[in-house]
């Protein structure tokens, strides 16, 4: 059975700048884009069976660029919904709430389609996505590759490992990267983590 890969979506301008950014749903810039097409040789060189991606312009065109072919869009793999948060840097949060995390607070109600989600919230997600990407290992030799946003992706990891979804805090994790899941006798390990192309 084969690995799981985890693509973040190359930079955008909120990215760039810090903004949270769940439902807005921005394109790539000129970076972002050559960071996706660098992103081919790292996945295609592999055997891939399945690829899930984010229904978020900024995955869908990551997923394009890097030569993924086939992508099933799934909203569970949507970014954390942000909720009055959207649009915001952490460090204007911190000028009302200094002690406020967001692995651990979740965020502060939004409009009423986009309320925000506790770590619970988005760990029940990643929980689903990862069901589906097992049941896909399951049914081809290759490997499964996800394209989606930072703090999902971090909470699915935690999620993966065992942990609980505030154990996302531990991962940081760049644009434009890949990573790999794996097994280790059976166990579930972290193979490889925030990997560029080499330049």
């Amino acid at each position: 059975m084969g690995d799981l890969f985890l693509v973040r979506h190359g930079e955008t301008e909120w990215s760039l700048s810090g903004q949270h950014t769940s439902w807005t749903d921005l394109p790539l810039t000129d970076r972002g884009r050559e960071q996706a097409r660098g992103l081919g040789p790292l996945l295609t060189s592999h055997r891939i069976g399945a690829v899930f991606v984010s229904p978020m312009k900024r995955a869908r065109q990551t997923a394009e660029l890097a030569g993924l072919q086939g992508a099933q869009v799934d909203a569970d793999l949507s970014e954390w919904d942000y909720g009055a948060y959207e649009g915001v840097t952490t460090q204007e949060i911190h000028r009302t709430r200094p002690d406020w995390f967001l692995f651990t607070d979740g965020v502060a109600p939004g409009p009423p389609e986009h309320p925000g989600e506790g770590p619970e919230d988005v760990g029940a997600r990643a929980d689903r996505i990862l069901a589906k990407a097992h049941a896909a290992l399951g049914n081809t030799e290759g490997c499964v590759v996800l394209v989606a946003h930072g703090h999902f992706l971090r909470v699915l990891t935690a999620r993966y490992l065992g942990l609980p979804a505030s154990a996302g805090a531990l991962f940081q994790l760049a644009t434009g990267t890949v990573c790999r899941l794996g097994t280790e006798h059976g166990r579930p390990v972290l193979a490889a983590w925030n990997v560029r192309p080499s330049s």
